[in-house]
């Protein structure tokens, strides 16, 4: 359906250009000096996790920096990492004890002080740190129980704060960000790092690379574990096939976001390793089901809104164009995620149900709507081709994400080409709380008992009731067909054949997990 073509051409001819480029063999330069090298399209501007969320400086920040708690790469569970322990005294008080041994890169241990100090500064709205704001909404204030426990104190229950601990706030030593003259510097960790992840910054050239080196004091008891590379350099080069050039030459070890084609293509001439796995990303299309756009909108009767679902073939979609470990969903959320409920209304391609539906609506001869899109152009046109099939004329606006933003908090946009990745959180409130709420303009269904139950969800720390909730809302989305739902990423890797990579679930690389096979016997 959408095989070969100008995408598949050009797919092609990188292969082919970076091959060209290899005059060499393969060498084994990264396990002989026992360094990896890894190679990303974009600059890391800075070291700080607390003031970006760039996804590189967030696999960098994975090695050079822990938070409290972690989230195993295999189960998607959170568990204690600089944490020893924890307790919900309440719904809204948590204690957490200190893990003895865990030092910062300047050789001083972490102590309770260090965590009051970053979770103060994290939250201070004078601070402008990144997720700050997103933690102040439930962390009301840290209390010192001792010099090796703390005391959290929540505004209302919140059933996400050991991730936003995870994921969102990694630990600073206390007076990280004192400036000259006794001035708070906000950028005091943005070159020079002092961490207590598994790797130490020992070189930074902004926007070109960093160079990490293992950090011979990281505490034993880590659920990280020890890292069996010394040395990590992040190298910015901004071209794929200058990336894989370098690959195949033995000049880099590991890449990633590459294409699926590409990346099985070059995985097949043997000169690297092809993987792949799961991310927490998905694609889908919100329908104006509230009549935002107008009254008239053809969009507001389930029956149309029906019909555009069965008569996308979403299977070739994956199969021709988004390639890889991605799957077709039926769900608004990802299959990996907690309280996504599979057990809902489920729409197969059928372009004669589509047409039955439409006839029934009101609309034999079809109709004619605006369909927003700002990324993957191919996959959007091929959409727009589907349902022109069944008389359904689809107006592609390819805009930036701004634009289309704008546009949305206008009342503008009736359908629009949507992405989410959860920020690599394995749970369905991440989707809930931005899609769902009667506040939130990428709503556009406007359902008062879809949005209670979402954000009683968010409110309740009982698994179980959570589950219920979240059970509710979805099915009512699907019976309802607010969503078109497409489908979930995958992402593919190539590295080195002398490198051992252990592809995560959520699509975050935890690259501190690599190490180097065993070399064969000559």
């Amino acid at each position: 359906m959408w095989r070969g073509g100008p995408r598949g051409r050009v797919r092609a001819a990188i292969v082919a250009a970076c091959l060209t480029l290899v005059g060499i063999t393969p060498t084994l330069a990264g396990r002989a000096d026992d360094t990896l090298v890894i190679a990303i399209e974009g600059e890391i501007p800075t070291l700080d996790h607390l003031y970006t969320t760039a996804r590189d400086t967030i696999v960098v920040s994975e090695l050079t920096d822990d938070g409290l708690f972690y989230v195993d790469p295999d189960t998607l569970a959170y568990v204690p990492l600089a944490a020893e322990s924890y307790t919900q005294i309440d719904d809204t008080t948590i204690d957490v004890t200190i893990r003895p041994g865990v030092r910062f890169h300047d050789g001083s241990t972490l102590t309770a002080d260090d965590v009051v100090y970053t979770f103060n500064w994290v939250i201070d709205p004078a601070t402008n740190t990144n997720r700050g704001r997103l933690i102040a909404n439930w962390l009301d204030r840290v209390e010192r129980l001792g010099p090796m426990s703390v005391r959290f104190h929540l505004k209302h229950p919140y059933p996400l704060a050991i991730r936003d601990m995870a994921f969102s706030v990694q630990l600073r030593k206390a007076g990280a960000y004192q400036g000259t003259e006794g001035k708070p510097d906000p950028t005091a960790q943005a070159l020079t790092l002092n961490g207590v992840g598994p790797y130490k910054v020992t070189n930074f050239q902004p926007g070109k690379s960093v160079t990490l080196t293992r950090f011979e004091d990281y505490y034993a008891a880590s659920p990280k574990g020890r890292p069996a590379i010394k040395t990590i350099i992040f190298r910015t080069i901004p071209d794929l096939s200058t990336q894989q050039a370098e690959l195949v030459s033995g000049k880099v070890d590991w890449m990633y976001n590459v294409p699926a084609d590409v990346a099985a293509n070059i995985g097949a001439t043997g000169y690297a390793v092809h993987l792949t796995g799961p991310t927490l990303r998905i694609n889908f299309i919100p329908l104006d089901a509230a009549g935002l756009t107008g009254a008239d909108n053809p969009l507001t009767k389930r029956d149309v809104r029906r019909a555009m679902i069965h008569a996308i073939n979403r299977p070739d979609i994956v199969k021709y164009l988004v390639q890889g470990d991605a799957e077709v969903i039926n769900s608004a959320c990802h299959p990996l995620q907690f309280g996504c409920e599979q057990d809902v209304h489920k729409y197969a391609y059928d372009p004669a149900e589509a047409r039955r539906l439409l006839a029934k609506a009101g609309y034999p001869d079809g109709f004619e709507f605006e369909f927003w899109a700002y990324r993957e152009r191919q996959v959007a046109e091929a959409i727009a081709a589907d349902l022109a099939k069944v008389g359904i004329r689809a107006r592609l606006r390819f805009v930036t994400l701004t634009t289309l933003n704008q546009a949305r908090k206008k009342h503008r946009v009736p359908a629009f080409f949507a992405s989410w990745e959860s920020g690599s959180t394995a749970d369905t409130a991440t989707i809930a709380e931005t899609h769902w709420s009667m506040k939130s303009d990428r709503n556009l269904a406007q359902d008062v008992f879809v949005a209670q139950r979402m954000e009683a969800a968010a409110k309740t720390i009982d698994r179980a009731e959570r589950q219920r909730l979240y059970s509710e809302a979805l099915r009512r989305i699907a019976e309802e067909a607010y969503w078109i739902p497409l489908y979930t990423y995958s992402q593919d890797y190539l590295v080195s054949k002398d490198l051992a990579y252990p592809v995560p679930k959520d699509g975050l690389p935890r690259l501190f997990r690599a190490h180097w096979r065993a070399a064969k016997a000559s």
